[in-house]
């Protein structure tokens, strides 16, 4: 059998599939957006049966655009947008609610008590309680959709992020798993004993017999039903997907970091085998193999990077193209004082706080559409190094980044990047790093590699930035900038 690997890779605004070969070549791709719903103010959900159609017709067309026959696939990776809840009936198959999405909102009330009621939380799963996790979103489909309590405690229900409902429907209801990399995002896995941990699924009122069992990243997860893809091919990798990223940026050394940047920003450090808390950070499993010690990392999640320029383009309409910012941000000689901390929804590493909202400050009667691109270019970038310090503070210094995502093409943003943190940063060669981390994991597994080593060696970058500047006065500004913020809003 050729060693052809398909990657299911399942993100917030589409789902993608790629077929790539031995050497991470993409040979072909199948992507198609769906629909987001906004059903009240900061609520974000998805239709779970239309993300697996839509997958479906994904791995279709990849799979013909590759010019390879479905039964060539040797294995298939699996890596998805993370926290993400979907809950469904295991009879029927059917969700009981829309998936509720990592970007809502709806849960910050209860997520904000929980902070300041214990540090269970924190100190067993290794976050920060909030929204963005998946636990208090199952609580709340729990208690708000009719009947689904009374289900859930006669074992009717299942719980998963996109992942588990993509592995339970492509091997047709056989498999209800999930690994380390989306358990630990969930608020309700125990990052140490590396189990669901009772007392935290008690205090969210989710029955222990919702939750999906936790394997090796790289454990058997099924065979594809070959009724509705085409094929029967072993499932044999699945990694969050900003973990996939650090995996297939051969992050594989405690130190080694990436960072992507898309609608936001995660910036992930390989920290070793044992896992630590550290103020403003958050400790997650990187990946684990089977029969191996969990990988842990910090991550700084940062929630509008890509986001913010997109603002300025669909809401205020100064910008046409992503491709204009690089050029109007260099017109200028400095960012003449003006500053975008772009708090659209909060603000999440390391401040993690929701009521802080987006503030441009520093503007004068000159001031034109160059200095709001320019600031929110060097917003990505002032956040980042803000998650780095954090990182060495906490004894993780990062020497080298290694960087991936569609804001990686500005070469202003990565040169504002460079000077801030005093470090080179790498731009990876591989374009599709999470799609192509889990795949270089299921290939890892199914023998197509023989070790990590082998794929640290298809690693190269196209693009390396050195620190030229002193960018010392920017970030002082910037850091004026943020406490204006959190004055505005009345936070602290």
């Amino acid at each position: 059998m050729a060693d052809y690997i398909l990657s299911i890779d399942s993100g917030t605004t589409s789902c993608r599939a790629i077929v790539f070969d031995r050497t991470g070549k993409p040979l072909g791709i199948g992507q198609k957006e769906f629909k987001q719903y906004f059903p009240n103010p900061g609520w974000v959900e998805h239709d779970p049966m239309e993300i697996l159609s839509v997958q479906t017709e994904c791995i279709k067309e990849a799979i013909k655009s590759a010019g390879i026959k479905p039964t060539e696939v040797s294995c298939v990776g699996v890596t998805n947008q993370r926290e993400t809840t979907v809950v469904w009936d295991k009879l029927s198959g059917k969700p009981i609610y829309n998936a509720i999405v990592w970007q809502c909102r709806r849960t910050h009330e209860f997520s904000t008590q929980l902070r300041h009621e214990s540090e269970n939380f924190r100190e067993k799963t290794g976050l920060i309680p909030d929204a963005y996790f998946s636990g208090p979103k199952v609580r709340w489909i729990l208690a708000n959709v009719n009947g689904a309590a009374k289900l859930a405690e006669e074992g009717r229900l299942a719980f998963g992020t996109i992942d588990t409902w993509l592995i339970w429907n492509l091997t047709e209801g056989q498999s209800h798993l999930t690994e380390p990399s989306n358990a630990s995002r969930t608020m309700m896995y125990n990052i140490h004993k590396l189990d669901w941990d009772d007392e935290l699924l008690h205090r969210l009122s989710v029955p222990r017999n919702m939750m999906p069992k936790v394997v090796a990243s790289n454990a058997e997860f099924g065979l594809t039903d070959k009724t509705k893809l085409g094929f029967s091919a072993p499932i044999l990798a699945d990694l969050g997907d900003q973990q996939a990223a650090l995996f297939g940026q051969a992050c594989f050394q405690r130190g080694t970091a990436k960072c992507t940047y898309g609608t936001g920003s995660f910036l992930l450090a390989n920290i070793g085998d044992t896992p630590r808390i550290a103020p403003g950070l958050l400790t997650t499993v990187a990946w684990q193999m089977s029969g191996e010690k969990p990988v842990y990392a910090f991550e700084g999640a940062i929630f509008i990077a890509g986001a913010a320029v997109q603002w300025l383009r669909d809401q205020l309409g100064i910008i046409t193209s992503t491709d204009e910012t690089e050029g109007l941000a260099t017109s200028l000689n400095s960012n003449d004082g003006v500053y975008f901390v772009p708090a659209l929804v909060g603000l999440g590493s390391p401040w993690w706080n929701s009521d802080v909202r987006g503030t441009i400050v520093g503007l004068t009667r000159g001031s034109g559409r160059a200095h709001l691109v320019r600031a929110a270019l060097e917003s990505m970038a002032y956040q980042v190094a803000d998650v780095t310090n954090d990182m060495a503070n906490s004894g993780i210094e990062i020497l080298e980044l290694r960087v991936d995502g569609g804001a990686t093409k500005n070469k202003f943003m990565l040169q504002v990047q460079s000077d801030l943190m005093l470090a080179p940063v790498l731009r990876s060669s591989q374009l599709e790093a999470t799609a192509w981390g889990v795949a270089a994991l299921a290939g890892l597994r199914f023998g197509i590699f023989k070790s990590t080593s082998e794929i640290e060696a298809l690693w190269s970058c196209d693009l390396t930035v050195e620190p030229k500047s002193d960018r010392e006065a920017d970030y002082e500004g910037w850091r004026r900038a943020l406490r204006g913020a959190f004055a505005w809003s009345g936070s602290s």
